[in-house]
């Protein structure tokens, strides 16, 4: 099948190798300093507001660099302290986005090879940005705004390419979406294992057709969720309990057992629970009524 130039482009930057030892050292010091369970982990993966916060950050640099290269190509010598203002503004709100960009990204290990290669040529384009806007902004302050008007525009080529490969990122290869957002499970009651594999207190691993399933005995009552986590796809049936949450091997999402809820993040989507009961010796599991 024939790829559109892009997403080739995308594809191609996937496969260098070459950038998994930097990319693996930069990883794991961002997992050192934001480890899975704190506070500011949880706040810069969205955890709180219920979907990933990248993506809201960035409006703000596209936002005001894009405005300010608008200014500079139609707005005339009126609009060059607006023009300034708003580089000043998104170089302001660049940290904080590349920290949330930062964390998302590093969540991607162990598997994602290209996520991991994609995103730090995305991370060095938008860094590029930052630099040139930085740049501009210098310049325009000690009065010479032509060059900063280049640097501006040089910028915004950067810009563009970074905000393409995050595009990639998100929506050709899901970083920062719900991973369970179109699990369906069963209408009707569906056998899904023997009630002689459960265990108390051990998370038991099921088919239901294409369905995962974790079941867990606890305290007598049997739980079911989508095993599948809607964070990073780990499989919580290798997960721990934790009180009546149950852990993600991956990254350290508590969700409650009960709901499925958010006990801990960095996921900021809950799990999808399913009715389960015992009938004739079998569990068997029904999406809730």
């Amino acid at each position: 099948m024939r790829r559109a130039l892009p997403h080739a482009l995308s594809e191609r930057i996937g496969a260098i190798d070459a950038i998994d030892a930097p990319a693996k050292v930069i990883g794991k010091q961002i997992r050192n300093l934001l480890p899975a369970g704190g506070g500011l982990k949880d706040v810069l993966s969205g955890t709180w507001i219920g979907h990933a916060l990248h993506p809201l950050l960035t409006d703000v640099p596209i936002g005001t660099w894009t405005s300010a290269t608008l200014l500079d190509l139609f707005g005339g010598r009126a609009s060059r302290p607006a023009a300034q203002r708003l580089i000043g503004v998104g170089l302001a709100a660049a940290a904080p986005t590349a920290w949330t960009g930062w964390s998302d990204w590093a969540d991607s290990e162990p598997a994602d090879d290209a996520v991991r290669r994609i995103g730090i040529v995305h991370a060095a384009a938008n860094g590029t940005a930052a630099l040139l806007y930085g740049a501009s902004f210098a310049a325009r302050r000690r009065g010479a705004h032509a060059s900063g008007v280049l640097l501006g525009l040089a910028g915004a080529g950067a810009m563009g390419a970074g905000g393409w490969l995050g595009g990639d990122l998100a929506f050709a290869r899901g970083v920062g979406v719900n991973q369970t957002l179109f699990v369906e499970g069963p209408a009707d009651w569906t056998p899904a294992l023997d009630a002689s594999m459960l265990v108390e207190n051990r998370p038991a691993h099921a088919l239901v057709g294409d369905l995962e399933v974790v079941i867990v005995k606890r305290n007598g009552t049997i739980h079911a969720l989508a095993d599948r986590c809607a964070h990073r796809g780990g499989m919580l049936h290798e997960g721990e309990l934790d009180g009546d949450c149950i852990a993600c091997p991956l990254h350290g999402t508590r969700f409650r057992l009960a709901d499925g809820a958010l006990e801990r993040g960095p996921s900021a989507y809950p799990q999808p629970v399913y009715e389960a009961r015992v009938n004739d010796g079998r569990v068997e599991i029904r999406a809730p009524s």
